[in-house]
């Protein structure tokens, strides 16, 4: 399949990011939400990294108004129709995931490719919402899209054998490296990742150390570029907890039980950069 069109259903953090680096690589992009303002908040953000690229050297002035060029806000999901790929990144929630899938299906081709940015739930269970459910494959994006490497891919039980080969190259367009792993809760980088996250939390949870002291091991000790809960504020606690409940929903194990302060933090709205508190303030 040529593509020439891709859709980004979701506005926020990942989902400009995608939408951006798609762009960059010379596509057109149909970027979704549900009202204006998101897609306003959406755009400016795609702006600023721009910039920030251009005062870097990465790109010149004129590169980064043609990237921008070919990116569309829409506030209806109708307008994909014509997309060769949509990518959907939407909040790490089963319910909405669901209706986005039933109702792009409905819309896009029969031959349009349906990837998902979840960062946790099955992408089985995804494909089984759709018709033609081979052409449903995870695109796990790692945040802040534009610098990240890695674009970890999932494939569903059904997904087939030329939507992988399909992605798989497009991510290599993208400047991106690509890695295949199996459908499983948290796949590979969650389930690896976030129970670190989470041991930290009861680290400092149990008062053995300062939040400070915890990322600091981890960067001198272990070579991190950032401390595991640096790490979680700049991912979203609320986030951080969806995907460890998947994990102890999917794995019925009491290993994967979200720390307390996690809970907390969550409950009073303090989920990190985003709302200005977490386990820092910013």
């Amino acid at each position: 399949m040529s593509m020439t069109t891709i859709g980004v259903v979701g506005a926020g953090t990942m989902g400009n990011g995608i939408a951006q680096v798609f762009a960059q690589a010379g596509y057109n992009v149909i970027m979704a939400d549900v009202g204006q303002q998101a897609l306003d908040r959406g755009l400016a953000s795609i702006s600023n990294s721009l910039s920030r690229l251009v005062k870097k050297g990465q790109f010149n002035d004129n590169e980064a108004v043609a990237t921008l060029s070919r990116i569309r806000g829409s506030a209806q999901l109708a307008d994909l129709a014509g997309c060769q790929l949509v990518v959907e990144a939407a909040t790490e929630n089963a319910s909405i995931k669901e209706k986005i899938f039933r109702d792009l299906a409905g819309i896009v081709a029969p031959d349009c490719i349906l990837a998902s940015n979840t960062s946790s739930i099955s992408l089985t269970t995804i494909a089984s919402w759709v018709t033609q459910p081979e052409r449903v494959i995870g695109m796990h994006f790692m945040n802040p899209v534009p610098v990240m490497q890695l674009v970890e891919i999932i494939r569903a039980l059904q997904t087939s054998d030329a939507t992988h080969a399909a992605v798989h190259a497009l991510s290599l367009q993208l400047g991106k490296t690509p890695v295949t792993v199996k459908d499983g809760p948290g796949f590979v980088s969650n389930r690896v990742l976030m129970p670190m996250i989470n041991e930290a939390a009861f680290v400092l949870y149990e008062n053995l150390a300062s939040a400070e002291d915890i990322d600091t091991v981890l960067k001198l000790g272990m070579n991190h570029p950032i401390g595991p809960l640096a790490l979680a504020d700049l991912i979203g606690l609320d986030t951080c907890l969806s995907i460890m409940d998947i994990l102890y929903r999917e794995f019925r194990d009491s290993k994967y039980r979200a720390c307390p302060l996690l809970v907390q933090l969550v409950a009073a709205g303090h989920l990190g950069r985003k709302s200005g508190q977490g386990f820092y303030r910013y």
